[in-house]
């Protein structure tokens, strides 16, 4: 019986990652940890029997745990509770499914208890990865990646010499308004930007792909997790969403791997590494599909991409800054507070006003994140 901990459990990744759990019965969910959504957490509570589970919020932790009280569960709450969530010692394997900078800490000490990672909170490897690779090293645990992308990069790697190759492909599907110039999506509101066309996805995530920031994230995530320059990693855009990710070896041999858009792909992978068991859901059908279709990405009307190489080559804070800047930018968007394009603008103002620190730790690390958020939050007055 394999034993798990899920961060971000109410969110997209985290109940698929229980769809997961619930159809092949030999996983046992030790802990799980959530934001704010009790009513969904004291389901999985009922459901999947955790020792411990993990509310941000001190309030409505006091709420879960009067809601639960027939149970034998432990509530937890804050960062001091997410820790304890992270390092529940029956864990093997953590997915750290939380949304932001706020997957550093639990991540790392995870790692340092010896837990395996099931990464699909990007920011950890964006900001941190010159902490958290070394650290994986160091405690010989193994970080297995749950995004879409990097999972079919992980598995065309698979029995390869890394240093054979020559190119990541990075796939894209240009999000809902490929093909749109920036004077067209001047006027796009919350409803039409999260509506992809192919991936069901959590609502930041979702719009982080409309603008292309997603794949500017995941090319520095891509960067640590692989061990390759930036200048090895293209990004190609992929409107199917079928081909999830190539990579080209030395011979000029490009392996590529394929499936429907399920993310349920991915999170099973990664649980059960090595190793492949049956999934439900859909199978390609190449003759009804016929075709697959690639362009270059549009970095003039997505900016947001070709900064993330910008600030990528950097290193540093920059990838810091970039990142805070774009949770907070997304948060006011959805809160209708700025315009679609102002994402973009925020992000790359924040890049170019902010200190730069050369190798910061983590205690840096989340001082730049707080620095970013002050300085827009007094640029533009919220």
């Amino acid at each position: 019986m394999k034993q798990i901990a899920i961060l971000g459990s109410t969110g997209s990744i985290g109940t698929q990652t229980l769809e997961v759990v619930r159809a092949n019965g030999d996983i046992q969910v030790v802990s799980l940890a959530a934001g704010s959504n009790i009513v969904r957490l004291e389901e999985q509570i009922r459901e999947f029997s955790p020792k411990v589970v993990c509310v941000w919020q001190e309030e409505q932790a006091r709420e879960l745990k009067r809601r639960v009280a027939d149970l034998p569960v432990k509530i937890v709450s804050g960062m001091e509770g997410l820790l304890e969530a992270a390092t529940v010692p029956e864990a093997e394997i953590v997915v750290t499914a939380v949304v932001g900078m706020i997957g550093i800490r639990p991540t790392m000490a995870a790692m340092e208890a010896g837990k395996d990672i099931a990464l699909a909170n990007k920011e950890t490897l964006v900001t941190a990865g010159h902490l958290i690779m070394p650290l994986a090293r160091k405690r010989n645990v193994r970080i297995l990646p749950v995004d879409s992308e990097h999972s079919a990069i992980f598995q065309c790697l698979n029995g390869e010499d890394k240093r054979r190759v020559s190119r990541i492909l990075l796939t894209a599907s240009g999000g809902p308004f490929r093909g749109r110039t920036r004077e067209q999506m001047r006027h796009i509101g919350v409803e039409d930007a999260l509506k992809h066309p192919n991936w069901a996805m959590g609502r930041k995530i979702t719009i982080d792909s409309s603008t292309m920031v997603n794949k500017g994230l995941e090319v520095m995530e891509a960067r640590w997790l692989f061990e390759v320059g930036l200048e090895s990693i293209q990004v190609v855009v992929q409107p199917q969403s079928i081909i999830h990710s190539m990579v080209e070896f030395v011979d000029g041999a490009v392996m590529a791997q394929l499936g429907t858009p399920d993310m349920k792909l991915p999170i099973q992978y990664a649980l059960y590494y090595p190793g492949r068991r049956p999934l439900g859901g859909g199978r390609l059908d190449f003759a009804v599909l016929s075709q697959i279709t690639f362009e270059a990405p549009d970095t003039v009307n997505f900016p947001g991409l070709a900064l993330a190489y910008r600030v990528g080559k950097q290193g540093g804070t920059a990838p810091t800054v970039y990142n805070a800047a774009n949770e907070m930018a997304v948060r006011l968007f959805l809160e209708k507070k700025i315009g679609y394009l102002e994402i973009t603008d925020i992000i790359e103002a924040a890049v170019e006003e902010i200190p730069f620190r050369e190798d910061p730790g983590l205690e840096e690390i989340l001082e730049t994140e707080q620095m970013t958020y002050e300085f827009i939050k007094g640029r533009w007055k919220v």
